[in-house]
């Protein structure tokens, strides 16, 4: 039994015994899984039922549940809650998942919430909602241990059994001075390995590594797996402590990234909701404007087949080679694109490395070039002219310059293919735009219309008019 089947089971069994009021069955039933698996067995259950299952499961692990829950189920929940169901939950999720929950809640659900939260928590959300929406300050939670670098270790445990119930992590300490200026970090390794009289100052590290409110957030996340952070320490303007990113949202942000990016490149506009969770209309919308504009920008590749047409059938080889000219310049192009584009991502390569890059794919296209085109020119020699050639009264001699002019196109458009498909993302990248559009059908399309402009000049200069 696969685990989709086995969670649809067990939320069917939970539906059985709610309506038979086992409750106390589903409680314990229910109680035995982990809170990532949980929000798949709520998914298997109708709207009816569940609120009421949700509210049989403990307090603590229901909070967990909620925020691995989706937005849509979230808000269901929310819509069936009483006020004071509102207010438990509130308690029970740190800071950085209660934003994230009213980011994707209607403005009726977010006054509700706010106006259940207390006027702490609420100047909290403000802040942290004030920031731009990529940068690290929107990501960050303020739920983290402070010390101050005066106190000794004796203190500083006594801080964190005081207070670390309510943090998000409590294994990397942040320290700060009397104007709550980051001055270091200390682990919660170092602190059992020190005496209790040393001081925060004698055995903090102070070569400490954070990011401004305003950072990217992508920046940050793959700065987190850099360095195989747990979190990452976020700093205002003046150098003072105002939060940190946790391993868990960097993941989420690299997850989105990608996402994102993966969409783009297959000219798709992304989508912050799973497939199946989707609607038609909407995945409808989603793919709708990039088909649009590919199939108008196609229209460049029908004129110039339209106006090099005539010139073109005079040779029967020659026409019907350029599907597979046009396929082979799109396939070169989306490699080099993809290969950049996801060296931009991962911070490998900049702008600056244009000049590094181009002289690779050069070196790299030249190599595919030429093996491709003696390839092909055996094949057009040896398969096609018997397939076609003689049949049509050509002899080797004659079709023989036909197979070099697709040869030698194959050559040039698979290393103006490759250097395209290499500039194009650095440059988006340079105008401040995203790599990733530059990648795939995009890339196909100018290059379709580049690669017959090019097939049909060589031909005209080789074999004449």
């Amino acid at each position: 039994m696969n685990e989709v089947t086995e969670f649809a089971q067990i939320a069917a069994e939970a539906i059985e015994n709610a309506d038979k009021k086992n409750y106390a069955l589903v409680k314990q039933t229910l109680s035995e899984f982990n809170a990532v698996d949980l929000a798949e067995i709520l998914y298997e259950i109708d709207d009816n039922h569940l609120p009421l299952v949700y509210r049989l499961l403990p307090k603590e692990l229901a909070a967990e549940v909620f925020v691995e829950m989706d937005s849509t189920q979230q808000e269901k929940l929310l819509a069936k809650f009483s006020d004071k169901e509102i207010k438990d939950i509130l308690n029970e999720l740190f800071l950085d998942d209660t934003v994230d929950i009213i980011e994707e809640m209607p403005a009726a659900i977010v006054k509700r919430i706010l106006k259940q939260a207390d006027k702490e928590t609420r100047e909290s959300i403000n802040a942290i909602l004030s920031y731009p929406q990529d940068s690290a300050g929107s990501i960050m939670t303020t739920e983290f241990v402070r010390l101050d670098e005066r106190i000794e270790v004796k203190d500083a445990f006594e801080k964190i059994r005081r207070s670390g119930p309510d943090k998000e992590t409590i294994y990397t300490c942040y320290v700060t001075d009397g104007g709550r200026k980051l001055v270091g970090i200390v682990s919660a390794r170092t602190l059992l390995l020190s005496s209790p009289e040393d001081k925060i100052a004698d055995i903090m590290e102070t070569n400490v590594i954070s990011v401004d409110t305003h950072t990217d957030k992508e920046y940050v996340a793959r700065e987190i797996q850099r360095y195989g952070f747990l979190s990452m320490p976020v700093v205002d303007k003046e150098n003072r402590l105002v939060g940190i990113v946790t391993v868990d949202d960097a993941m989420d942000v690299l997850r989105e990234e990608n996402t994102e990016d993966i969409s783009k490149m297959s000219a798709v506009t992304p989508s912050d909701k799973p497939y199946l969770k989707t609607s038609v209309f909407k995945i409808f919308l989603n793919r709708l404007p990039w088909l649009l504009i590919l199939m108008i920008s196609a229209t460049f590749t029908s004129l110039v087949i339209s106006g090099y047409e005539e010139a073109l059938t005079i040779f029967p080889v020659l026409f019907a080679c350029i599907p597979m000219l046009m396929d082979t310049g799109g396939n070169a192009g989306s490699q080099s694109s993809a290969t950049i584009t996801r060296s931009i991502a991962l911070g490998e390569t900049t702008p600056r490395d244009a000049l590094k890059v181009i002289w690779k794919e050069l070196r790299v296209s030249l190599l595919l070039g030429a093996v491709m085109s003696i390839v092909c020119f055996a094949k057009l020699m040896l398969i096609d002219y018997w397939y076609n050639g003689n049949t049509q009264g050509l002899t080797m001699a004659q079709y023989a310059p036909s197979a070099f002019v697709v040869s030698l196109a194959l050559l040039i458009t698979v290393v103006i293919a490759k250097l395209i498909g290499c500039t194009l993302p650095l440059l988006a990248k340079k105008l401040r735009l995203d790599p990733a559009v530059m990648a795939g059908p995009v890339i196909t399309t100018i290059l379709d219309t580049l690669s017959l402009i090019i097939y049909a000049n060589i031909a005209l200069a080789i074999l004449g008019n």
